[in-house]
This record gives structure tokens, sequence and C-alpha cells, in this order.
């Protein structure tokens, strides 16, 4: 081979290298951990909305505009779904500057609240 080639192959995985590093950076700062939830327990969420929070489990934290882009689906009804999802107390929510951003709840804290009589 060509020592370009080589220079080429180089770069590229330089690149790769720098690539998984910010990657790596990026999965250290994450403060949630992974929650672990069992199939079960996500059975209990309609279909509409298991999609939308799995993908708020997925990135830690969102908002209706990044969730609406995921989906597929308006902006408005993710709103809906997410605001749902708050009342049933599996996401919380707070807002950034202009933006209200919403991340899942420990499933230890739902089950740790006494059940009304």
């Amino acid at each position: 081979m060509r020592r370009s080639a080589f220079d080429r192959i180089l770069q590229e995985l330089q690149q790769i290298r720098y690539r998984l590093d910010d990657i790596e950076a990026a999965l250290s700062r994450w403060s949630p951990r992974p929650l672990e939830i069992s199939e079960s327990e996500l059975l209990l969420l309609p279909d509409h909305l298991r999609k939308t929070y799995v993908i708020v489990l997925s990135r830690g934290e969102c908002g209706a505009r990044e969730a609406s882009n995921l989906t597929g689906r308006c902006r408005a009804m993710e709103s809906n779904y997410l605001n749902q999802l708050v009342r049933m107390g599996w996401l919380t929510k707070h807002r950034d500057s202009k933006t209200t951003l919403f991340s899942p709840v420990s499933r230890k804290v739902i089950k740790e609240q006494p059940q009304p009589e």
C-alpha cells in the first residue's frame, strides 16, 4: 500500500478515538445511572406513553421538542404525553430557562410511597 493510504487510515483511526473519548466522557458525566425497570413494569404503560417514556429514559433528560423529533409525533402531543407521565409519577419535570425538561424517576421511590387506603 502507498503511504497516503496509511496516512488516511491513521487519520480515520484518530478521529474514531476522539469520538470514543467524547462518548466515554459524556457517559461518565451522566448523573442518573441507568434505571433498571422490568418489562412487566413497562407493560403497565399504554403503548403511546411507553414509547415516550423509553425515549426520555434513553436520553436521561429531554424536552418535548426533542422527544417529538425522536418519536415522529408532533410536539404538542409529546408535551401532553410527557405531562401525563409526570402526573402518573414516571417522570419529573423542571424548567431550564424557556424549556421544560423531563427526566425519569427512580422506580424505587415510587414503590416506597404509601398507597392511599
